[in-house]
């Protein structure tokens, strides 16, 4: 008898098997139900949302996507929305790379004490703080509205994407610094073999190889700047500034008591369009980023 042979799988194992695969599906039908749910009644006209739920729609009503855009200024938000998270990406990917870099590949008075640091920003929910960051904004805007004569922290755009680009911080550089830990040393001893500075080294060698991981970043912190709610509710008081998930709350608010659940609905769609569409563009170099990282070093 050859024992190189690969046994079979026994009835356990197919038992267990088919558990996962049982519970995988419940997951998938959990998920897939409401965001299927909200698109179909999405382009339903208000009358159809008095009998059953689960009935099909009797044609593709878009105006709800019309009216939400423009009557429910859904556009304007996802403005709003759109240059307050490339801002806080943009901030967050210049202060965070170089940082990860420099923590995760030298050692230097310091070091452990900043590394400690960010390590501990991991454990603050922003959304404990906000009240004191709405305080001091606000103490801000008094002590500048003397000379300038208008406030310029509290309902800024810019100073909003601060705030998330310093909320995802901690984290971004915990993700960067623990798979630039898992390259090799000797691409930037070969750079600098041929002359490269750190900062050309990194910039070209290092971030390069990096892009899964940077592409994760992107993603998750997208996702967390897209929906957030309080920070922005709280920091953004001008109707004209709000955010899409702000507007969103007020829209649902308006249309449940106005009966307009198609427009209701036309709006959620708007907010989970770009997410799906970013996560179907970058799934692949996704789960290499949250991979890779494990299987090296």
């Amino acid at each position: 008898m050859n024992n190189n042979k690969l046994t079979k799988p026994g009835f356990s194992d197919k038992i267990y098997k088919g558990f996962n695969y049982i519970v995988l599906i419940l997951l998938a039908i959990i998920i897939i139900v409401p965001v299927a749910w909200a698109f179909i009644a999405s382009i339903k006209q208000d009358v159809e949302f008095y009998g059953n739920p689960w009935v099909l729609p009797q044609g593709f009503y878009l105006q709800n996507f019309a009216d939400a855009w423009e009557k429910a200024k859904m556009g304007s938000y996802m403005l709003n929305s759109l240059i307050v998270t490339a801002i806080a990406l943009g901030l967050l990917l210049v202060i965070a790379l170089p940082a990860a870099y420099v923590l995760s590949r030298f050692k230097f008075r310091g070091s452990v004490f900043w590394n400690t640091m960010f390590m501990a920003g991991l454990f603050i929910n922003v959304n404990y703080i906000v009240v004191p960051i709405f305080l001091m904004l606000n103490s801000g805007d008094k002590a500048v509205r003397g000379f300038l004569g208008h406030p310029i922290f509290l309902n800024n755009l810019f100073v909003l994407a601060l705030v998330y680009a310093a909320m995802a911080l901690p984290f971004t550089i915990y993700l960067l610094s623990g798979y630039f830990k898992s390259l090799p040393k000797e691409f930037e001893e070969a750079a600098s073999v041929d002359g490269a500075g750190y900062f050309r080294t990194m910039v070209q060698i290092i971030m390069p190889m990096a892009k899964p991981s940077i592409v994760t970043v992107i993603l998750f912190n997208f996702l967390s700047f897209w929906n957030e709610y309080i920070i922005s509710m709280t920091l953004l008081t001008t109707p004209g500034l709000r955010t899409l998930p702000v507007g969103l709350m007020n829209l649902m608010a308006a249309q449940k008591s106005a009966v307009q659940y198609g427009q209701m609905y036309a709006g959620l769609v708007i907010v989970m369009l770009p997410t799906l569409i970013l996560y179907i563009l970058v799934q692949k170099k996704l789960t290499q980023g949250m991979t890779m990282g494990g299987l090296k070093g």
